[in-house]
């Protein structure tokens, strides 16, 4: 199984793997879910990591008394916030120098890709990003690289990890354990995973409109 179908595996059957994890590591299934947000959030090569539909089956879990669904909150929530932090020093000293088109790691797309939110949405681009993949990665990293202040971002930042946190843990807590999702689970997480990447495929039809639309316009002068 190659590493990309490791993942998708991984994330349709969230549920199979959380357990397994529960069963084997007791009370340090916490500290693994925490190293597993931060990296997603903190780091610039591991945006493939599950975020959203992790934290809903954590949820999903503390609803049948397998974690407590408050500690879940407190410690995602800072492995949130601690992510952003390190994710915008690491942008405030490195800079935009690590991304090149031939890199596999550091994509000059992803980059692009939340710029563009940045020039849409601003400083609300730290709290709105929480809640897209690959975005939210590299929101803080651009934050960092732009010199945003450090308070003002961590606001933001800490907002931004409250609400996220908040609503797919409480989200999983009170509606993972109905039947139907839980009979239908890998659904239900394919389903969160496709509506958190409907803002970036928006995004991206509007920016190839308006390449296509100019150069119509320049072609007609």
């Amino acid at each position: 199984m190659n590493l990309i179908s490791f993942i998708i595996d991984v994330i349709l059957h969230l549920d199979k793997y959380l357990a397994t994890i529960i069963s084997r590591f007791g009370v340090f299934t916490y500290m693994i879910l925490f190293i597993i947000i931060f990296c997603e959030t903190g780091l610039v090569v591991a945006p493939f990591l599950p975020g959203d539909t992790l934290i809903f089956a954590a949820g999903t879990f503390a609803a049948i008394g397998a974690l407590n669904i408050w500690v879940l909150y407190v410690i995602l929530v800072l492995a949130a916030i601690f992510g952003d932090t390190v994710n915008y020093w690491i942008g405030s000293f490195i800079g935009p120098r690590v991304f090149h088109e031939k890199s596999k790691f550091f994509k000059k797309e992803y980059v692009n890709r939340t710029q563009k939110f940045f020039e849409k949405y601003g400083s609300m681009t730290i709290i709105l990003a929480r809640f897209v993949p690959v975005i939210r990665t590299f929101a803080p990293f651009l934050a960092g690289v732009g010199k945003m202040k450090y308070w003002k971002f961590l606001a933001y930042n800490v907002l931004g990890a409250i609400l996220w946190v908040a609503l797919y843990a409480f989200g999983g807590y009170y509606f993972g354990n109905i039947q139907f999702i839980k009979d239908n689970f890998s659904l239900a997480i394919l389903i969160i995973f496709v509506l958190s990447f409907i803002p970036v495929f928006t995004e991206y039809y509007r920016h190839k409109h308006k390449q296509k639309k100019s150069m119509k316009e320049n072609k007609q002068i």
